[in-house]
């Protein structure tokens, strides 16, 4: 029988929750760098013990750990981030230039058949790259010398380049999400770069239609249909079908179209999972109502998800990593929020349950179907 691991990344430190394929009993490892704040733990597609995390601290800066036997040991595998060409500026809240720097790594996605190939998204809206296990890592530079990059400007959260998603049907190709720049993809590895960001709005920005400035939070693929992009931004809920060449909104009746993550199911590229919160200075579920919303439909008609879920006080948001699907049959559905919870459903989001509590503050979540 297959068995789930589930990577949680938190604000001190990452733990690592293990189940059958029933997904009833789970068992809980952590945490592992207690005390540091771990944004994100994913595992390589190709090797399943093979896992890296991002772990940072203010007093230590930035380090890439990294596990060979699936969470049980770790080493530090490197922290040299080597920039290429000269630093610059980019463009400040106020409008005056400010120099990039390197704060974090927001997001690690592993390469589709190589464990020891992975990308890297840190913040200042960088992009790197290691080879070597995350020994050493280089940046693309191509990505940040874009003729728009110095006028990208930072979310509320950070200059944060939070999405990597690479095309299994096309090996040279890249989408990645920047808050608030917007999408960019690349359809050579990454030596070049273009926005697709067009059907976007912002009300915020001077040009509501610009190319590039809008504050996306998450973006989201099928393997099947690697051209179909979900997204959830600063508002609205976006579809494209043409790999980012045009967008359409797609929020139809949700209660607001504001929140963080978005996910596809595994087997059902037209099902896909949002979770709404109040709005961009309100971050909590609408009347105190934790509800995951999914559309059959690839967006458009939502049907809230509450069965297992709290529905009245509860103030807690939902990070734009921290949710994610296994590849079981009926499909699992996970997600953890800032108060520490970690929720799963075992059949498709009809009904839930808290898998572990008072964690700190959940940043990211991953999940890993295992033979």
């Amino acid at each position: 029988m297959s068995s789930v691991r589930v990577l949680v990344g938190t604000r001190k430190g990452a733990f690592i929750l293990t189940s059958d394929g029933t997904r009833k009993d789970w068992e809980v490892s952590g945490p592992h760098f207690a005390g540091w704040e771990i944004f994100h733990v994913k595992g390589s597609p190709v090797e399943p013990n093979r896992l890296y995390a991002s772990q940072s601290s203010g007093w230590f800066g930035q380090m890439i750990q990294r596990s060979d036997d699936g969470g049980k040991t770790w080493q530090t595998a490197g922290n040299e981030f080597v920039y290429s060409g000269t630093p610059g500026t980019h463009t400040w809240y106020d409008g005056t230039p400010h120099p990039w720097e390197f704060k974090r790594v927001w997001h690690l996605e592993p390469s589709l058949t190589d464990p020891d190939t992975v990308y890297a998204g840190a913040e200042d809206a960088a992009l790197f790259k290691t080879v070597d296990g995350g020994k050493t890592w280089q940046e693309l530079p191509a990505l940040r010398q874009h003729p728009s990059g110095p006028s990208w400007q930072p979310g509320a959260g950070g200059l944060g380049l939070h999405t990597i998603l690479l095309d299994p049907c096309n090996p040279g190709r890249i989408f990645i999400a920047i808050s608030a720049a917007g999408v960019f993809r690349s359809d050579d590895d990454g030596e070049t770069w273009r926005p697709v960001n067009r059907g976007l709005q912002s009300a915020f920005l001077p040009n509501p239609d610009a190319e590039v400035g809008h504050c996306v939070h998450r973006i989201a693929m099928h393997r099947s249909r690697p051209g179909v992009l979900y997204m959830q931004k600063h508002w609205d809920v976006m579809r494209t079908d043409d790999a980012g060449e045009k967008w359409y909104e797609v929020s139809g009746n949700l209660p607001t179209d504001f929140g963080f993550p978005i996910d596809v199911h595994a087997h059902e590229p037209e099902t896909i999972y949002v979770v709404p919160i109040t709005s961009d200075s309100h971050h909590f579920p609408p009347d105190g109502k934790l509800r995951v919303y999914r559309s059959r439909t690839g967006g458009g008609e939502w049907e809230p998800l509450t069965h297992g879920l709290p529905q009245r006080d509860c103030y807690v948001n939902v990070l734009r990593e921290a949710m994610a699907v296994d590849s079981l049959e009926p499909c699992g559905v996970y997600f953890g929020t800032t108060g520490g919870q970690v929720y799963a459903s075992a059949d498709d989001g009809d009904t839930w349950a808290p898998i572990v509590r008072d964690l700190p503050a959940v940043l990211s979540v991953e999940v890993q179907t295992l033979s």
